[in-house]
């Protein structure tokens, strides 16, 4: 080769170099440098071995590298450990990373809880309570005592009122109460004719024996007899044994002039309605009854079906016309005798008619479109007030089992059949004394 060729290939080989000399350093300063998050984000690499946990660039990033559990030595990561805390499960590797979200996660709302049925609104199982109320006896044999032991315990509130006086008036009671009609609430009274009423009646009114301070001798159980008026007593010459009891309890049309060998002759207690007792009065005055039972003894209980109930109770008690309704007077009313003082009346509380309504007597009746008029019998009443208020209750004249065998009253100059009317359910009642019976709770006249 010729001095001139071996020079050409130098100069070549020598541009060739300095070419990729200038190609190497352009490479390199214009090298992409990878941020580290995205390295990281790209994990893992073939042969990669990850040495630190760097936190993110920015703390305006949303997302965050975490582990599976907490990383001793990451930030936040180490936990504080107390003597004999259990450690968690060892750090994942590498392969284990993945991206959390910054903010916690919403929560799922719980399920939603599935609605009890509800009573209908007219039932109102819910009652005012004498937090101040005593039995007005200590009596080791008798039923509040022996009520717990029953088929009866569960239903049976020792604490009811079971009568009204003034300390129960007020505005909110009143609109409780308001919504309920009839016996069973203050539906269709206004409040000032409540007030009129109830404001009258002391704390005698407010309890059943208020005289039994005066008539105990010492006993320590108080014995009621509650008469009906069943065609049962008629011959059953019970006269006697009734009258013999601490207090007799009778109702609406009781006779008892000319059947006292039957029936007896004491009146502690007489329950009515107005409406009741105005009935009994054109219906049973060819058998002797032209008002109620007068005597010194006697208390009037009423049972308030309507407005006209505390309108005659007040008018009554303080020897007043009475001022409106259908028994509107000029006179003072005369049904009481003249002697009558507040002292003498007492009226059923509505919660304790509707409690009775609910617990005791729920007919199927209330399922109908005669459930604003459907109530425990007047009767029933009273049973069950004795029941809520006696040690021991002896119960006569009541629906029995054999009720065809007898007329409808113990006074009937003839034979009557028992009428049952949507007002009230009396096969339920009579299904109830024989419960009552039973449990030890009441003891029920029969013939068999």
């Amino acid at each position: 080769m010729t001095a001139g060729g071996l020079r050409r290939r130098l100069l070549l080989s020598f541009l060739g170099v300095c070419g990729l000399l200038c190609l190497y350093i352009l490479c390199v300063s214009l090298q992409f440098r990878v941020p580290w998050r995205m390295v990281q984000a790209r994990l893992p690499l073939p042969g990669y071995a990850r040495e630190s946990h760097p936190q993110p660039s920015s703390s305006s990033d949303s997302r965050i590298l975490a582990w599976d559990t907490p990383h001793p030595g990451a930030p936040g990561g180490q936990e504080e450990q107390t003597p004999g805390a259990r450690h968690g499960p060892p750090t994942p590797p590498p392969s284990k990373l993945r991206l959390k979200p910054t903010r916690a996660p919403t929560p799922k709302p719980p399920p939603p809880t599935p609605k009890r049925p509800t009573e209908p609104p007219y039932i109102g199982d819910r009652y005012a309570r004498e937090e101040f109320w005593r039995a007005q006896t200590n009596c080791s044999a008798g039923i509040r005592r022996k009520v717990a032991g029953t088929d009866f315990g569960a239903r049976f509130l020792a604490d009811i009122p079971v009568l009204q006086w003034r300390g129960h008036i007020s505005a909110a009671e009143y609109e409780r109460l308001r919504r309920y009609p009839g016996a069973h609430g203050w539906g269709g009274v206004d409040f000032d004719t409540l007030v009129s009423c109830l404001s009258i009646l002391n704390t005698s009114s407010r309890v059943m024996f208020d005289d039994w301070g005066r008539r105990s001798n010492g006993s320590t159980c108080v014995r009621c007899a509650v008469v009906g008026n069943g065609g049962i007593l008629n011959g059953s010459r019970k006269g006697r044994e009734i009258d013999q009891h601490d207090y007799v309890f009778r109702v609406n049309g009781a006779v008892v002039q000319g059947f006292e060998e039957d029936v007896g002759s004491r009146t502690s207690f007489y329950t009515f309605s107005t409406n009741t007792m105005r009935n009994s009065m054109r219906s049973y005055a060819s058998a002797g009854y032209h008002g109620p039972p007068v005597s010194e003894e006697t208390r009037y209980i009423f049972l308030p079906d309507h407005d006209r109930d505390y309108i005659l109770l007040r008018a009554a008690a303080t020897h007043t016309p009475i001022e409106r309704g259908p028994e509107r007077s000029k006179d003072p009313p005369k049904y009481f005798g003249e002697h009558a003082t507040a002292d003498t009346f007492k009226i059923y509380h509505p919660d304790f008619v509707r409690y009775l309504r609910n617990r005791f007597l729920r007919s199927s009746t209330l399922r109908t479109r005669y459930r604003d008029i459907y109530r425990p019998s007047t009767g029933a009443v009273m049973l069950l007030a004795a029941l809520h208020t006696c040690d021991q209750v002896s119960a006569y004249g009541f629906m029995t089992p054999d009720y065809k065998k007898y007329s409808d009253h113990y006074y009937d100059k003839k034979y009557r059949g028992v009428g049952f009317f949507a007002n009230h359910d009396l096969r339920m009642e009579m299904s109830l004394w024989q419960q009552l019976h039973r449990a030890g709770l009441i003891r029920l006249y029969m013939r068999e």
